[in-house]
């Protein structure tokens, strides 16, 4: 038997399905993932069960949609950073300040699911797979800031922990100072491919970044 389908204002308000995020969010990162249902997330948004899936047919539907949110900024932005001309520790510096801000900065701690048993379903493949590619984009920044190739593979992957690493510390912390734990990720992650960070450097990453983004 399907899911019931809300129709009305509660489901096709403007602000529903990211009121069911924000409620899943907060409830996935605080009360766990196993423990948290899908009533209890549609009470925590203000609406009508039936409404919850009239957007997300299921609960893993909206792990999903969340995930997404920690990765998909991401990995637009390391496309191009990868396809640009400036120094390739700039270009890896801006990223890591970027993502480990995205990760750090979310009103939710959502990095944090990443070690959940869900994350290895079939319905997360997509997921996976863009995480996977986000992590390509760091390796080959990492290859072309220098690292010899029999090397690359191995400081792609501590890059890429130092970056999510950023969960775990403001799981333990939730007084952390995010601003500062991100610049000096940024620093540590092109002290793993050679040179140390300087002032100007980082000057040129922000610049870069505003170009990109702003």
């Amino acid at each position: 038997m399907g899911r019931p389908r809300a129709s009305g204002a509660a489901a096709n308000r403007p602000d529903a399905r990211q009121a069911v995020l924000d409620a899943a969010g907060e409830l996935f990162t605080g009360a766990g993932y196993a423990a948290t249902t899908t009533r209890a997330i549609a009470e925590r948004a203000g609406l009508r069960q039936a409404s919850l899936y009239y957007h997300f047919p299921a609960k893993e539907d909206i792990l999903a949609a969340l995930l997404a949110e920690t990765v998909r900024p991401s990995l637009d932005l390391a496309a191009r950073l990868v396809a640009g001309s400036s120094p390739a520790t700039v270009r890896l510096w801006a990223l890591a300040y970027a993502d480990i801000g995205l990760l750090g900065g979310a009103r939710h701690n959502l990095g944090a699911l990443y070690l959940l048993p869900e994350v290895g379903s079939a319905n997360l493949a997509h997921f996976r797979a863009e995480r996977a590619d986000l992590k390509a984009a760091y390796g080959r920044l990492v290859a072309a800031a220098g690292v010899p190739p029999e090397a690359a593979e191995i400081r792609t992957d501590l890059v890429f922990g130092l970056v999510e690493s950023i969960a775990v510390v403001r799981r333990d912390n939730p007084e952390l100072d995010v601003e500062a734990h991100v610049r000096e990720g940024a620093d540590g992650v092109v002290r793993l491919v050679g040179p140390e960070p300087t002032e100007e450097l980082r000057a040129e990453a922000h610049t870069l970044l505003a170009t990109l983004t702003g």
